[in-house]
């Protein structure tokens, strides 16, 4: 499956915003800072989350986004078709060389219902706690 630029961006602003753990809004200039994402091209993906209703803004000195419900009920598949439109792993179905008897179709259909089912069924949540996990089992090593 090809994820663009902008849906890998989209899916690390919004991590960005479940890993804060905070009410309070978060500064465009912050989340760029810190997902190294180039903050004029933030500022389209934000507003179409925020679009799909993923994120709230707040204008003013202490505006900024949060995340529109909890991070439990956003997967990251929702997220990409919202960014990305339709996935597939390669837009094989849409392929006009191939026969429509061609052996390989039943193959590509299962592998995109496997894709659904991993992302659908991960939410930010989900995410956020295994990264959370990862990081602690990293052990200091001060061998010389």
């Amino acid at each position: 499956m090809d994820v663009s630029v902008k849906g890998e961006y989209a899916l690390r602003a919004v991590f960005e915003l479940c890993s804060r753990g905070s009410s309070e809004p978060t500064k465009i200039a912050d989340i760029a800072a810190r997902q190294r994402i180039p903050q004029k091209f933030l500022e389209l993906i934000l507003s179409q989350l925020k679009q799909g209703g993923f994120l709230n803004s707040r204008r003013g000195a202490s505006g900024g986004y949060t995340l529109a419900k909890p991070a439990e009920d956003i997967t990251v598949g929702a997220v990409l078709r919202h960014i990305e439109g339709r996935l597939s792993t390669a837009r094989r179905s849409d392929d006009n060389s191939r026969p429509p008897d061609s052996p390989f179709n039943e193959v590509w259909k299962q592998v995109d219902a496997a894709l659904s089912n991993v992302i659908d069924r991960t939410t930010f949540a989900d995410l956020l706690e295994r990264w959370k996990e990862k990081r602690s089992r990293r052990a200091v090593s001060f061998q010389i």
